[in-house]
């Protein structure tokens, strides 16, 4: 899975294609470890995290920051305007070098380089001129951080330093069939290529002992070194030409576990998907995870929150609910009560307890009646009257408190589930600018409410090219439903759980069967609801009605129907779906 050198040249190799003389048009900084630039309708991404640092073309559209970071500035200052004229490989490694040909300050022609240092947690990207001088790095690298290579603008770029290894790429057999000798023969040949090949992963080296053994722990005493010569070197050459087939394993469950730039023969656990281009690779890969990873970033404030107004009302319920188990016992207080008074002629101060005949049950059954003897029968009367009517009113009030506590807890668990499904910055603004109308602001430090954001729901087109819009939080729910539907128009919602109200946007007409259908399975889909068939209720606009002071998103409905769909499929929706 590694984002090894050879990924690296073959993603190098579509740059070249797709980007050499395009001009720099835009220059973003979407998140710390991320850099995109706009050359002429194609987005060149350079991520830097320490976890799946990249390069590569993207389709994927993220929000930048208001205040772009320094580096974004001192690349736009150097890049914009400026061609890339040159892509390569520093030698076999994981540095790719971008060269730009633009202008300086003074308008006289300048030359300007770009690395990028693919390595882990130590991924870097550094900008030079065309004397390899330093003019912007994304991590400095300091006399403190290390006294071998200092990375810090003034000082000239160098690459960082590389073991000792063969080329893959300019494979000689007299040299390796010598590195196979010299090599302790008890340990495995994917060791072997590892540690003699330059910028060779693990997974590329366990993929070609497979393909020359049928087994990818296979000692090194045991393989044919022709055969994995043979091996080797063509696979390299059909690197080298081009030959190479972009593709993601997916386990069992459809997970994408792996991608490379060749089929992975030996994990025969996984399925294979091939993709057109590497682009298109890392989009579908990294797309949801990344998104995800920002989500949670961005909106570390907000799960924060929510998880815990989501724990305090489950204790809040399980306290409350025990409370309404103790006053059930408000009708035994009353038939104390009475049974005093029926009996109180041949009672007398000090008495403890006694014995009374209940003819409210069939047959009549004794009861023993306790009495506290500080005080006279009456009074005792008295005090079982006063606890039954405590624990009337306590049983009353506490079934209120808990159908309140319930109804904030499912909106918090439409909240959650919005959060999950949150793509962009807006997104994250508006639901944390419902928390703060919803009675949440105490909770948020140092928040201000947001300015008025035009909503920007999902739009889709069904079969037959009527519009379904779909909303992204409560809010948007309630302006879909009680302010952009028409009366007429169609109104769907996944039965009892959270999710997104949609419109089917009809005016009035009797859509085909196909386009309740597609609405449905829109609502399935944006909904917490799973399994391969959801219940979906739905109706004309007309019914569905918002009952006073109740939490954003929350509305009645009747004159319903049910549908049971499939949920629209994840790539159903981004193929229908516009902005």
């Amino acid at each position: 899975m590694a984002f090894d050198a050879g990924m690296l040249y073959a993603v190098l190799e579509e740059i070249k294609k797709e980007c050499l003389g395009l001009r720099v048009e835009k220059v973003h900084q979407p998140t710390k470890d991320e850099i995109l630039l706009l050359l002429r309708g194609k987005r060149l991404s350079v991520n830097l995290g320490s976890v799946c640092p990249r390069i590569s073309l993207t389709q994927l559209v993220k929000d930048n920051p208001q205040k772009p970071p320094m580096l974004c500035l001192l690349l736009r200052k150097h890049l914009l305007g400026a061609i890339l004229d040159g892509v390569s490989l520093i030698g076999f490694d994981r540095v790719a070098r971008l060269s730009f040909s633009g202008t300086d300050e003074m308008g006289f022609p300048a030359k300007r380089l770009l690395y990028a240092e693919l390595m882990g947690k130590y991924s870097n990207l550094i900008l030079t001129d065309e004397k390899n001088k330093i003019i912007a790095v994304a991590k400095p690298i300091d006399f403190a951080d290390s006294d071998i290579r200092q990375l810090l603008p003034g000082l000239v770029y160098e690459a960082p330093p590389v073991a000792s290894k063969a080329d893959p790429l300019a494979l000689n057999k007299e040299a390796f069939l010598s590195s196979f000798a010299s090599y302790p023969q008890e340990k495995t040949a994917v060791r072997f290529l590892t540690d003699t090949l330059a910028g060779t992963a693990t997974v590329v080296a366990r993929e070609l002992v497979f393909r020359t053994t049928g087994g990818v722990d296979t000692l090194l005493s045991s393989v044919a070194p022709d055969v994995l010569f043979s091996i080797v070197s063509a696979h390299f050459l059909a690197l080298k030409d081009g030959e190479t087939h972009p593709t993601v394993m997916r386990d069992a469950k459809g997970t994408p576990v792996a991608y490379g730039y060749t089929e992975y023969r030996h994990r025969e656990d996984c399925t294979k998907e091939s993709f057109e281009s590497f682009s298109a690779l890392f989009d579908a890969y990294f797309g949801e995870r990344d998104r995800i990873e920002r989500i949670h970033s961005r909106g570390a404030d907000l799960v924060r929150l929510v998880s815990h107004a989501e724990s305090r009302l489950v204790k809040k319920l399980a306290l409350l609910r025990d409370e309404l188990a103790s006053s059930e016992k408000s009708e035994e207080y009353r038939q104390m009560g009475d049974l005093i008074t029926a009996e109180i002629y041949r009672l007398k101060r000090g008495t403890a307890s006694f014995v009374a005949t209940d003819y409210s049950v069939d047959p009549p059954a004794p009861v023993t009646v306790p009495l506290d003897t500080r005080l006279s029968p009456a009074a005792n009367a008295q005090r079982y009257y006063k606890l039954y009517a405590k624990a009337k009113t306590a049983k009353e009030m506490v079934a209120k408190q808990i159908a309140l506590a319930e109804e904030e807890l499912a909106y918090i668990a439409s909240v959650s589930a919005f959060l999950t499904r949150a793509e962009t910055e807006a997104d994250l603004g508006e639901i944390r600018d419902e928390l703060y109308r919803a009675g949440y602001g105490s909770r948020m430090k140092k928040y201000t409410p947001m300015k008025a954001v035009k909503a920007r729901p999902y739009t889709f087109v069904s079969p037959n090219g009527y519009r379904v819009l779909c909303g992204k939080n409560n809010l948007q729910n309630e302006l879909l439903t009680f302010r952009t539907a028409e009366k007429g128009d169609l109104w769907f919602h996944a039965k009892g759980v959270p999710g997104s109200h949609v419109i089917l946007v009809c005016g009035g007409e009797e859509p085909p069967e196909e386009d309740y259908t597609f609405a449905a399975a829109v609502a399935a889909h944006h909904s917490a609801a799973t399994g391969d068939l959801v219940a979906v209720d739905y109706t004309r606009v007309k019914n569905v009605k918002k009952p006073p002071a109740s939490r954003p998103g929350y509305v009645t409905y009747k004159t319903n129907y049910t549908a049971f769909v499939r949920p629209l499929a994840a790539e159903e929706t981004k193929g229908n779906e516009t902005w």
